[in-house]
């Protein structure tokens, strides 16, 4: 990714002034979440983009954010969402026809889509810079006094963004985004005694990187993997794990430094990646780019991968939000694929606690807005579990949007004492959530498709119950087969149950014959659907 570097002291110090006027405005959470205010989404993946294209449809994470067109349940406030390339009207009209008590007219009012209609991999936060009188346009829509702007990570691109347009950024700094990095993440939790697998500072080659896992392993003579990771890899797709077994019969306990080093360096072309694409060929050159660390593999029979989110205000409170067990996949389990909620109740109150730690470390070095912490929990012998944490992410993740899902459409209450969600009813809440119902089968779908099926088989949110199934990712469907869902119920057994019947649903309706799909109605007249005509 080409970044626009900002780097001119003034303007540092410009951007900080701004996002400091988000303390003046609102100066409590309740303020904030409930003000008369103007947000302007900016959901760009501002990230490496060869990184990112291991997650298959990246083209379509855009959508992720599409939660919080939920906002608009409250009538004063307005929102701009900005995108690469125009959404489908269906999808837009999915999330205003779940809002209660509010008129879908009422809403779409108060909401302005706008698009660069530009596919290109470049971040959607430099599509926009690009582009003058889009930025023009956006200036013109906002009520600068009542603005603010969010966005997925926090770039450079996104601190010039905001300087153009006057708005301050709701999120960490960029000089700040090193915390969310891996290395950055071990420092954090020394720092604060957390405890956290034994690993290496950032190494930039890999001779380095090869000494640096022969120290972690002669510091740990029992070690049998250590996970190689990229050290601004997404959702465990910059992982390599390196089975050090087989390396000790080239290099034996006896063996010296050199040796072992030599038969390390030999066994990274052999590593198994966690993504399917990549290659060593590939890897090597990352390491120079990005750097890379080496860290402990944490083994266990009975081994769970849950996290902690929160939330850091413009006054510098630290909310704990939520905790997660976390689903993943790939080939040694490294693969974000969703989450349960909440966590384990066996730990999830020591989560909360080290989650709340490691915000006040983030806020006491000026992060705003969204963290979240990765864990890896085993059981011990006794029962216990062992927690150790593996990394921060100081951006939004897949935990992000099914959480604030379930809160804006419930506006319920997270309980620290329980770790438990309620609705305004005091009935508590679980879900379970994906970004990867994923299956060939499915591809061919339209946005259209898929609401016809959900109307069909009674698959929504109902509101009046507060559960069911909120879908995103739409726009993933039909060329990729992929689908984002959030299930809700009232205890996780009946978000589970929810859950599969919409994969079972869509396996039967994949799999249909024509003749099958007769009781649907015709969409063959399109839709008129004028890009931006809201302009308040």
């Amino acid at each position: 990714m080409q970044a626009l570097d900002i780097t001119n002291s003034q303007e540092v110090d410009q951007f900080r002034q701004l996002q400091l006027t988000l303390c003046d405005r609102w100066k409590t959470i309740e303020l904030f979440d409930n003000s008369d205010a103007d947000i302007l989404v900016i959901p760009s993946l501002s990230i490496d983009q060869r990184e990112l294209a291991k997650v298959e449809g990246c083209e379509h994470y855009e959508e992720r954010l599409l939660f919080s067109l939920i906002r608009l349940r409250n009538p004063r406030t307005r929102l701009i969402y900005v995108t690469s390339m125009p959404l489908h009207p269906s999808i837009i009209d999915y999330y205003l026809q779940l809002l209660p008590g509010i008129p879908f007219s009422h809403a779409r009012n108060r909401l302005l889509l706008l698009s660069t209609y530009d596919s290109s991999l470049k971040p959607l936060s430099q599509k926009i810079l690009e582009r003058p009188r889009l930025l023009q346009r956006i200036s013109q829509a906002l009520r600068l006094n009542k603005s603010f702007m969010t966005c997925y990570n926090a770039t450079n691109l996104e601190s010039e963004l905001s300087l153009k347009l006057g708005v301050p950024l709701y999120a960490a700094a960029p000089n700040l985004q090193y915390w969310g990095t891996k290395s950055g993440s071990r420092q954090i939790f020394a720092e604060c005694e957390v405890p956290h697998p034994d690993g290496s500072d950032r190494m930039w080659n890999p001779v380095d990187l090869a000494e640096a896992t022969a120290h972690l392993w002669e510091r740990q003579p029992d070690l049998k993997r250590v996970v190689i990771k990229l050290n601004e890899g997404i959702s465990g797709e910059g992982n390599a794990l390196l089975d050090l077994r087989p390396i000790s019969e080239v290099a034996p306990p006896n063996s010296s430094h050199e040796q072992r080093i030599t038969a390390i360096l030999d066994c990274f072309q052999t590593m198994r990646f966690q993504s399917s694409q990549e290659s060593w060929e590939n890897f090597k050159g990352r390491i120079s780019e990005l750097g890379a660390i080496a860290e402990a593999f944490v083994e266990g029979e009975i081994k769970r991968s849950p996290s902690v989110q929160g939330r850091i205000t413009p006054s510098g409170d630290v909310e704990v939000l939520s905790t997660h067990d976390q689903i993943l996949g790939g080939p040694d389990g490294q693969i974000y694929l969703g989450c349960r909620f909440p966590a384990d109740s066996s730990y999830r109150l020591k989560l909360q606690q080290l989650g709340l730690k490691i915000g006040q470390n983030l806020a006491s070095k000026g992060a705003l807005e969204r963290y979240g912490v990765d864990f890896i929990t085993v059981q011990k012998e006794d029962g216990e579990w062992d927690i150790q944490a593996i990394e921060i992410n100081l951006r939004k993740g897949g935990t992000t949007h099914p959480f604030m899902t379930l809160k804006l459409l419930t506006n319920g209450r997270y309980d620290l004492s329980t770790g438990l969600f309620y609705s305004q009813q005091g009935k508590p809440k679980y879900y379970i959530a994906t970004d990867n119902l994923h299956k060939s089968r499915y591809q061919g779908l339209l946005p259209n498709d898929l609401m016809d099926v959900i109307a069909h088989h009674r698959l929504h949110f109902e509101t009046g119950t507060e559960t069911g199934s909120v879908f995103h990712l739409m726009g993933c469907l039909s060329q990729f087969g992929k689908l984002g869902l959030t299930s809700i119920g009232d205890s996780p057994q009946e978000a589970e149950d929810i859950y599969n019947k919409v994969t079972k649903v869509l396996d039967v309706e994949s799999s249909s014959s024509p003749e099958n799909l007769s009781a649907f109605p015709d969409y063959s007249t399109p839709m008129s659907w004028e890009e931006g005509s809201s302009h308040w």
